[in-house]
């Protein structure tokens, strides 16, 4: 299983569930409808069902939301509201006063890894305002956000700084938005995976950096998680076993362009939407008060 990447819990357990023929003992999942999109929940329920599927003890959402990209009717309003609700189940309990941080981990420069620092155009901050003007903004939760950049680009890892604010600011929990790995194409920029478990950029494409989880930043960490990518080999193998041809591992046709990196040729536009639908997803479950329509309008 290891050698087909993929960040998704529902793919692990879909790769599990094909190679053992039976669904990995310490892993439970249910599927349901949130306005009108395909929700899965994968809950790792022990160590057991964390080294089956190769992803920490947790809980997993994944909202498909495919539609979006369809441009069906009131698509983008019930992606983000499904997205919030989602979220809401997902995050630790909260007090109508506690400070969040949103931290959108990735490169601005590369649009495959855009989408985290993209999702923060479209938070809605409001810690200065309720620390400076109470009461006119007494009624919004404290939120900040960031885009950490990458150790490329600004020597530091990302995991250092989301650390650093995190230790100054106190917040009460910690939402981190990064690009993901997927094995199925279809599931390219049409997916968003929440999950209460944290983060370790990067280890879909075998690039794992410093973990933001709650060891490292010491306060509860959701990772909410697109994926952009997917490995060339596990598509060839994909394909040479669809064709009847003798099944093929992914790993044997790396060095052979199997180790390129593929993501699909809109990707400029998908990401442009689903990092606004995430972005505005967060600032519905964040802001309970507020409806997509305030959100436009404060963000306008």
């Amino acid at each position: 299983m290891e050698n087909r990447r993929t960040d998704l819990a529902l793919e692990a357990r879909d790769l599990y569930r094909e190679t053992s023929g039976s669904d990995a003992k310490g892993v439970h999942a249910e599927e349901r409808l949130r306005e009108g999109y395909h929700v899965t929940e994968v809950v790792v329920e022990n160590e057991t069902g964390a080294e089956a599927l190769g992803k920490p003890v947790g809980k997993y959402v994944t909202v498909e939301l495919s539609g979006l990209a369809r441009r069906e009717e009131d698509a983008f309003p019930r992606a983000a509201r499904a997205v919030a609700e989602e979220l809401k189940a997902v995050l630790p309990p909260l007090s109508s006063g506690d400070c969040v941080l949103v931290a959108g981990l990735g490169n601005r420069a590369i649009t495959p890894d855009a989408v985290g620092p993209m999702v923060t155009d479209h938070t809605l901050v409001t810690r200065h305002l309720v620390e400076q003007l109470p009461e006119q903004f007494g009624q919004f939760r404290p939120v900040a956000a960031m885009a950490a950049g990458v150790l490329g680009t600004t020597g530091v890892e990302s995991g250092e700084l989301v650390g650093a604010v995190t230790k100054k600011l106190s917040p009460a929990c910690v939402i981190a938005v990064d690009a993901l790995c997927a094995r199925a194409v279809e599931r390219l920029c049409s997916t968003v995976q929440l999950s209460n478990t944290g983060i370790s950029p990067g280890s879909g494409i075998g690039n794992r950096r410093t973990a933001l989880d709650r060891a490292s930043l010491g306060v509860p960490v959701v990772a909410v998680g697109v994926p952009t990518v997917i490995d060339a080999s596990t598509i060839a193998a994909d394909i040479v076993s669809e064709s009847g041809q003798a099944e093929v591992e992914p790993e044997t046709l790396r060095g052979k362009g199997g180790d390129l990196i593929v993501t699909p040729k809109d990707i400029d536009a998908r990401v442009a939407d689903m990092a606004k639908v995430i972005g505005y997803g967060i600032d519905l479950a964040l802001q309970e008060s507020l409806t997509l329509e305030d959100v436009e309008m404060f963000l306008s």
